[in-house]
Protein backbone atom coordinates (compact mmCIF):
# COMPACT_ATOMS: atom_id res chain seq x y z
CA UNK A 1 0.00 0.00 0.00
CA UNK A 2 1.30 3.24 -0.95
CA UNK A 3 2.06 6.03 1.32
CA UNK A 4 3.74 9.57 1.34
CA UNK A 5 6.82 8.77 3.02
CA UNK A 6 7.65 12.80 4.01
CA UNK A 7 6.30 14.17 7.48
CA UNK A 8 4.19 16.84 7.07
CA UNK A 9 4.77 18.18 10.37
CA UNK A 10 7.60 20.84 11.06
CA UNK A 11 9.09 20.90 14.51
CA UNK A 12 10.30 24.45 15.34
CA UNK A 13 10.85 23.77 18.83
CA UNK A 14 10.81 21.43 21.53
CA UNK A 15 10.89 21.43 25.23
CA UNK A 16 11.31 18.44 27.84
CA UNK A 17 8.59 18.88 30.25
CA UNK A 18 9.29 15.78 32.87
CA UNK A 19 11.11 12.62 32.74
CA UNK A 20 11.16 9.93 35.31
CA UNK A 21 12.56 6.35 34.78
CA UNK A 22 9.74 5.06 32.88
CA UNK A 23 8.66 7.61 30.93
CA UNK A 24 9.75 11.12 29.15
CA UNK A 25 7.00 13.98 28.47
CA UNK A 26 8.39 16.84 25.46
CA UNK A 27 6.24 19.61 24.23
CA UNK A 28 6.82 20.83 20.38
CA UNK A 29 6.30 24.07 18.79
CA UNK A 30 4.87 22.92 15.32
CA UNK A 31 3.55 23.89 12.18
CA UNK A 32 0.91 21.25 11.17
CA UNK A 33 0.39 19.49 8.17
CA UNK A 34 -2.40 22.74 7.30
CA UNK A 35 0.42 24.67 8.10
CA UNK A 36 -1.18 26.53 11.06
CA UNK A 37 1.00 27.00 14.28
CA UNK A 38 0.19 24.71 17.37
CA UNK A 39 1.58 22.54 20.14
CA UNK A 40 2.43 18.98 20.16
CA UNK A 41 2.98 16.84 22.99
CA UNK A 42 5.01 13.67 23.47
CA UNK A 43 5.24 10.81 26.05
CA UNK A 44 8.14 8.40 25.32
CA UNK A 45 8.57 5.14 26.97
CA UNK A 46 11.45 4.13 27.93
CA UNK A 47 10.83 0.72 28.00
CA UNK A 48 8.85 -2.03 26.06
CA UNK A 49 5.09 -2.77 26.63
CA UNK A 50 5.19 -6.67 26.96
CA UNK A 51 1.90 -9.32 27.41
CA UNK A 52 1.43 -12.65 27.75
CA UNK A 53 -1.40 -15.00 27.28
CA UNK A 54 -1.20 -17.95 28.92
CA UNK A 55 -2.73 -21.04 27.73
CA UNK A 56 -3.19 -24.27 29.41
CA UNK A 57 -4.42 -27.33 27.26
CA UNK A 58 -7.89 -27.40 28.58
CA UNK A 59 -8.15 -23.65 27.17
CA UNK A 60 -7.43 -22.03 30.35
CA UNK A 61 -5.89 -18.38 31.02
CA UNK A 62 -4.98 -17.09 33.96
CA UNK A 63 -5.93 -13.28 34.30
CA UNK A 64 -4.27 -10.80 36.66
CA UNK A 65 -5.87 -8.86 38.78
CA UNK A 66 -4.79 -5.20 40.27
CA UNK A 67 -5.73 -1.91 41.43
CA UNK A 68 -4.91 0.55 38.33
CA UNK A 69 -3.17 3.92 40.14
CA UNK A 70 -3.79 5.53 36.80
CA UNK A 71 -7.15 4.22 36.36
CA UNK A 72 -8.52 4.71 40.07
CA UNK A 73 -10.26 1.13 39.36
CA UNK A 74 -9.40 -2.66 39.82
CA UNK A 75 -8.68 -4.53 36.33
CA UNK A 76 -8.49 -7.88 35.30
CA UNK A 77 -5.52 -8.76 32.59
CA UNK A 78 -3.79 -10.81 30.86
CA UNK A 79 0.30 -10.94 32.96
CA UNK A 80 1.67 -7.74 31.46
CA UNK A 81 4.90 -5.93 31.93
CA UNK A 82 8.29 -4.20 30.91
CA UNK A 83 10.49 -4.91 29.04
CA UNK A 84 14.13 -2.82 28.90
CA UNK A 85 14.65 -2.21 25.14
CA UNK A 86 17.49 -3.56 23.96
CA UNK A 87 17.09 -6.90 25.60
CA UNK A 88 15.80 -9.93 24.43
CA UNK A 89 11.72 -9.11 24.43
CA UNK A 90 11.30 -12.57 25.02
CA UNK A 91 12.98 -12.92 28.27
CA UNK A 92 11.03 -10.07 29.68
CA UNK A 93 7.96 -12.21 29.33
CA UNK A 94 9.23 -14.78 30.82
CA UNK A 95 10.28 -13.04 33.60
CA UNK A 96 6.47 -11.04 33.29
CA UNK A 97 4.98 -14.51 33.44
CA UNK A 98 7.11 -16.06 36.37
CA UNK A 99 7.00 -13.33 38.24
CA UNK A 100 3.11 -12.14 38.48
CA UNK A 101 1.37 -15.70 37.96
CA UNK A 102 4.58 -18.14 38.92
CA UNK A 103 3.72 -20.01 35.25
CA UNK A 104 6.93 -20.91 33.04
CA UNK A 105 6.12 -22.23 29.92
CA UNK A 106 8.12 -24.79 27.54
CA UNK A 107 6.80 -22.75 24.23
CA UNK A 108 6.35 -19.36 23.10
CA UNK A 109 5.20 -17.76 20.03
CA UNK A 110 4.25 -14.32 19.14
CA UNK A 111 1.00 -12.95 18.85
CA UNK A 112 1.08 -9.49 17.67
CA UNK A 113 2.95 -5.98 17.58
CA UNK A 114 1.16 -2.97 18.70
CA UNK A 115 0.98 0.85 19.23
CA UNK A 116 -0.79 1.62 22.87
CA UNK A 117 -1.56 4.88 21.68
CA UNK A 118 0.02 6.44 18.72
CA UNK A 119 -1.56 10.16 18.80
CA UNK A 120 0.23 10.79 21.99
CA UNK A 121 2.41 8.26 23.13
CA UNK A 122 5.38 5.87 21.52
CA UNK A 123 4.52 2.84 23.48
CA UNK A 124 5.14 -0.41 21.30
CA UNK A 125 3.62 -3.86 23.00
CA UNK A 126 4.51 -7.00 21.90
CA UNK A 127 2.69 -9.83 23.03
CA UNK A 128 3.23 -13.95 23.51
CA UNK A 129 1.24 -16.51 23.34
CA UNK A 130 2.76 -18.99 25.95
CA UNK A 131 1.80 -22.53 25.78
CA UNK A 132 3.09 -26.05 28.09
CA UNK A 133 2.37 -24.29 31.73
CA UNK A 134 4.37 -25.36 34.94
CA UNK A 135 2.87 -23.70 37.78
CA UNK A 136 5.88 -22.63 40.46
CA UNK A 137 6.12 -19.92 42.92
CA UNK A 138 5.12 -16.30 41.98
CA UNK A 139 7.68 -13.32 42.34
CA UNK A 140 5.56 -10.27 42.08
CA UNK A 141 7.29 -7.14 42.63
CA UNK A 142 6.83 -4.73 45.36
CA UNK A 143 4.39 -2.39 43.87
CA UNK A 144 2.41 -5.44 42.71
CA UNK A 145 -0.67 -6.59 45.13
CA UNK A 146 -1.92 -9.12 42.48
CA UNK A 147 -4.75 -11.83 42.81
CA UNK A 148 -4.46 -14.47 39.43
CA UNK A 149 -7.57 -16.26 38.23
CA UNK A 150 -7.34 -19.60 36.27
CA UNK A 151 -10.66 -18.61 33.51
CA UNK A 152 -11.65 -20.88 30.69
CA UNK A 153 -10.59 -18.53 27.43
CA UNK A 154 -14.41 -18.28 26.73
CA UNK A 155 -14.95 -16.50 29.81
CA UNK A 156 -12.58 -13.99 29.05
CA UNK A 157 -13.28 -13.86 25.43
CA UNK A 158 -16.66 -12.81 26.56
CA UNK A 159 -15.40 -10.46 29.35
CA UNK A 160 -14.04 -8.70 26.14
CA UNK A 161 -16.63 -8.62 24.48
CA UNK A 162 -19.04 -7.60 27.09
CA UNK A 163 -16.62 -4.75 28.02
CA UNK A 164 -15.93 -6.27 31.49
CA UNK A 165 -12.25 -6.56 30.25
CA UNK A 166 -11.16 -2.99 28.77
CA UNK A 167 -6.99 -2.86 28.83
CA UNK A 168 -6.01 -2.82 25.56
CA UNK A 169 -3.51 -5.35 25.69
CA UNK A 170 -5.37 -8.17 27.12
CA UNK A 171 -8.25 -7.00 24.44
CA UNK A 172 -5.70 -7.13 21.71
CA UNK A 173 -4.27 -10.66 22.69
CA UNK A 174 -7.45 -12.04 23.77
CA UNK A 175 -9.35 -11.07 19.87
CA UNK A 176 -6.02 -12.25 18.02
CA UNK A 177 -6.09 -15.38 20.06
CA UNK A 178 -9.76 -15.29 19.39
CA UNK A 179 -9.08 -15.23 15.33
CA UNK A 180 -6.49 -18.32 15.60
CA UNK A 181 -8.93 -20.20 17.17
CA UNK A 182 -11.38 -19.92 14.24
CA UNK A 183 -8.63 -20.16 11.65
CA UNK A 184 -7.14 -23.30 13.59
CA UNK A 185 -3.88 -22.09 14.41
CA UNK A 186 -3.80 -21.73 17.82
Amino acid sequence: MYHPKENPWQIKSEEEKYDNPWINVTEYQVINPSGNPGIYGKVHFKNLAIGILPLDEDMNTYLVGQYRFVLNEYTWEIPEGGGIIGTDPLESAKRELLEETGLKASQWTELQRMHLSNSVCDELCIIYLARGLEQHEAEPEDTEQLMVNKVPFEEVYRMVCTGEITDSVTVGAILKARIMQLENTL
